[in-house]
């Protein structure tokens, strides 16, 4: 009897039905991008509402292919921290409803967790302990974790998260929303050489992230100092694909730099990394290169399974195993960490 996971701590409306052997039997996502694209990212009260509109449907849809009734699953799970409040919110009272309706246990998912629960998914077979790291838009943190549902806290962004920046620079080039695989794009056509980006940290011991400044450097290498922000007009000389390549190795040796520095402040040999930046070719290539170079096990979610969704939602099955419950007074616990 499987598991029925429920994701909406964003932007994306998501379910899926995953049995005990993480085998995924059905999973739907409803994206919410054409309706943030013109605000350059994501508006949470627009957010909320689509999530409204789309649970229902979503939830059919997935129970309908996995060809399965409520009374036939185990339980239900769903995302409750961290996250949009009123997305999270949409989430929990569909899951509550449903578990109270067909008298099921409820479960309470971490959704950083989660993310990093997807490298087992795709390994199909255990991958703790580890270093965590989950790069995203809203998170960039290095946990210490000692098995799935047992973690320490080693770092985290002091101000903007990689996806966040990813972004705010292609709102700088011009490029529109999702930043992400936009920059990508752009970047694949430029001189990742041609600027020389900070990369904040990167000689301390420290295992924090600071993208902001990398941000503002990349404003001032475009549009100078004083400069008015518009893509149709940068600075003479520049080349926004160069622009784009050298941000984007600049992150990348940042994420890198710091996870080889967890690895070996904690002693792991294994790393795993997920969160939708993780979907990033540049940033999955020079992970590959450092972790074979220092002979450390990689594990990477799979790129389908890197941005939000509801089958990482899978690690439900290591609170059930572990008898965590949660009760209908179940609360959500928005924000960017817990």
């Amino acid at each position: 009897m499987p598991i029925l996971t429920i994701e909406s701590t964003c932007d994306e409306t998501a379910a899926a039905v995953i049995d005990s052997d993480l085998r995924v039997l059905a999973s739907c996502i409803a994206t919410q991008e054409k309706l943030h694209e013109q605000f350059q990212g994501v508006v949470p009260e627009i957010a909320a509402r689509a999530h409204v509109q789309r649970v229902i449907p979503v939830l059919e849809t997935t129970l309908k292919s996995a060809k399965i009734t409520g009374e036939q699953l185990t339980a239900i799970a769903v995302a409750n921290t961290p996250g949009l409040a009123n997305s999270l919110l949409v989430g929990l009272v569909a899951a509550k409803t449903l578990a109270w309706v067909w008298q099921k246990p409820l479960i309470a998912v971490n959704h950083l967790d989660a993310h990093v629960y997807a490298c087992q998914i795709a390994a199909q077979k255990p991958v703790f302990p580890c270093v965590g790291l989950i790069v995203s838009g809203g998170h960039s943190h290095l946990f210490h974790y000692r098995g799935p549902l047992e973690r320490l806290l080693l770092g985290g962004t002091i101000d903007d998260a990689a996806g966040e920046a990813f972004d705010k620079v292609a709102n700088l080039l011009g490029l529109g929303f999702p930043g992400g695989p936009a920059v990508a794009k752009l970047a694949a056509q430029g001189n990742d050489r041609a600027f020389d980006f900070p990369k904040s940290f990167q000689r301390e011991s420290r295992l924090d992230f600071s993208f902001s400044g990398l941000k503002t450097a990349v404003r001032y290498a475009v549009y100078g100092h004083a400069g008015q922000v518009d893509p149709q007009h940068p600075l003479p000389g520049v080349h926004l694909p160069d622009v784009a390549a050298s941000f984007e190795r600049a992150v990348c040796e940042i994420l890198v730099e710091k996870s080889f520095q967890a690895l070996a402040q904690t002693q792991a040999k294994r790393l795993c990394v997920g969160g939708g930046v993780a979907a990033n070719r540049r940033l999955r290539e020079t992970l590959t290169q450092r972790a074979e170079k220092e002979h450390v096990e990689l594990h990477i979610a799979p790129p389908e399974l890197c941005t939000d969704n509801a089958v990482m939602g899978a690690i439900a099955w290591e609170h059930f195993r572990a008898g965590q419950f949660a009760t209908l007074e179940l609360d959500i616990i928005p924000g960017l960490l817990r």
